[in-house]
């Protein structure tokens, strides 16, 4: 098996604030290769978005990367000098915020911003960037390109903004891109459109993605593998398939049991007792026992991970029975 194009090891993020130190990434390891596709999936307040936060160096105070290494093609990102990652960030690695209306440029037209993109990474003729640009808005889905770099953000729908954000990570063909959630403020029909866009593009061009999202049946149409989250941790992950047909961790199963495709028309939806526990002062042990039906005495212990191939969970306890894979 060839090398990974991105292997993050124990990667922890903590946050130090007057009340406390806040976990809000705790020892996070996964490897992406070439082309592939990993659902980071988990409740809101999982810590998903600051890993992706943090693969790019873009974690601000209180917060900082206390542990880990994140190896693009190799390189530890950590390690780098500010302006060496700066460098590196939107070239070979970039990503996709879930507002595009908060990350364009309400004074500059779609092209004025794609152009400053380029810029600064590369040395083009104003005509090759700009010929550029309109190939890849129209390798997203945006029609008369040449002309819509000329509109404002304002003159785009939301879907359309969307593409355009897509478009300007793609502008390098970088190795990685982290999409945070970009669908959920899209109505079903976009978000279909684009998932099948994105497949595409990473099948064609070779960019691996991790695509970060609290819809597990969203997320599970699109990625090869999934691995969940939940306080800070990757408790789960796997080929996609596997995990979903037979889940190990009771969190992972109760997502999935939660779905509305699990649950018969006309009856409550299932969910998962309690809320997630505090970052700030989390149980000891397990995080998730206080909410499991299957906890005992050996879950005040912290649970290691399970490595069986390409399968890996943290429980003692893991559940046994089949889950059906959600339509």
């Amino acid at each position: 098996m060839s090398d990974p194009v991105l292997s993050v090891q124990n990667l922890t993020t903590h946050f130090f604030t007057r009340a406390g130190v806040v976990k809000a990434v705790d020892g996070v390891s996964f490897d992406l290769a070439r082309g592939e596709i990993m659902g980071l999936v988990g409740e809101s307040g999982s810590g998903k978005t600051v890993t992706g936060f943090s693969l790019l160096g873009l974690v601000d105070a209180p917060g900082q990367i206390v542990d880990g290494s994140v190896r693009l093609n190799g390189t530890d990102l950590l390690t780098l000098p500010a302006s060496d990652l700066r460098a590196r960030r939107g070239r070979e690695i970039s990503m996709i915020f879930q507002d595009p209306i908060a990350t364009l440029n309400p004074m500059l037209t779609i092209g004025q911003q794609m152009l400053l993109a380029v810029e600064a990474h590369e040395r083009l003729s104003k005509r090759a960037a700009t010929a550029r640009a309109a190939e890849l808005l129209t390798q997203v889905g945006i029609p008369s390109a040449e002309m819509r770099l000329r509109a404002y953000p304002h003159e785009f729908s939301g879907g359309m903004r969307q593409r355009v954000a897509i478009a300007i990570a793609l502008l390098h063909r970088p190795a990685v891109i982290v999409a945070d959630e970009p669908t959920t403020a899209l109505d079903v029909s976009i978000q279909a459109q684009i998932l099948l866009q994105m497949r595409d593009l990473a099948a064609e061009t070779g960019t691996a993605m991790i695509w970060i999202s609290h819809d597990l049946a969203v997320v599970s149409s699109l990625a090869s593998k999934l691995a969940v989250m939940y306080a800070g941790r990757i408790v789960e992950q796997g080929p996609t398939a596997d995990l979903l047909r037979d889940p190990r961790h009771p969190y992972t199963a109760g997502l999935i049991a939660s779905l509305p495709a699990m649950t018969t028309p006309g009856l409550p939806l299932t969910q998962i007792p309690g809320t997630t526990p505090s970052l700030l002062s989390l149980p000891v042990g397990c995080p998730f026992a206080p909410r499991c039906d299957r906890s005992s005495e050996e879950c005040q212990r912290d649970p290691e991970m399970t490595d069986q191939g390409d399968r890996g969970w943290r429980c003692f306890h893991p559940v046994t029975r089949p889950a059906e894979v959600p339509a």
